[in-house]
């Protein structure tokens, strides 16, 4: 399963894109949960912050989800300090949800820092999609 997707660390000239997509992931959620009524925005109309994002990937690893024919379908942001590590952000495009991406994502997480004995993130309450993903995978 894992080989249906690869990561590559977030290139410059792909930052802005990468957080205009985050910011879709992310409010396609709340959309899903509280249609157009959502209150729950960092800044106008984004349930995530431009700065937030930008801020987590100044301060960890940031990667592309790339799927096998080069289609680059979501990213993660991941903090590393020895056997600890932080799961910032970690998105797929709604179009492709419920593929076994963001699982594939993981695993190939896990691979590159096999010395994290402990990972750590947290998600809106309203993400049922996320909390049923992390609990279960």
């Amino acid at each position: 399963m894992n080989s249906m997707i690869q990561l590559r660390l977030l290139k410059d000239y792909d930052r802005e894109q990468f957080i205009r997509d985050s910011q879709e992931a992310f409010n396609f959620g709340a959309m899903e949960e509280f249609g157009l009524r959502d209150e729950h925005f960092e800044e106008e109309g984004q349930i995530i912050s431009r700065e937030t994002i930008k801020q987590s990937i100044e301060d960890g690893e940031a990667y592309r989800i790339i799927r096998e024919e080069g289609k680059i379908v979501g990213g993660v942001v991941i903090k590393v300090e020895g056997e600890k590590g932080d799961l910032d952000l970690l998105f797929v495009s709604p179009d492709v949800h419920s593929r076994g991406i963001g699982y594939a994502a993981w695993c190939e997480i896990e691979k590159l820092h096999p010395e994290v004995k402990i990972w750590e993130t947290m998600t809106p309450y309203f993400q049922q999609r996320n909390i049923h993903f992390y609990v279960n995978r």
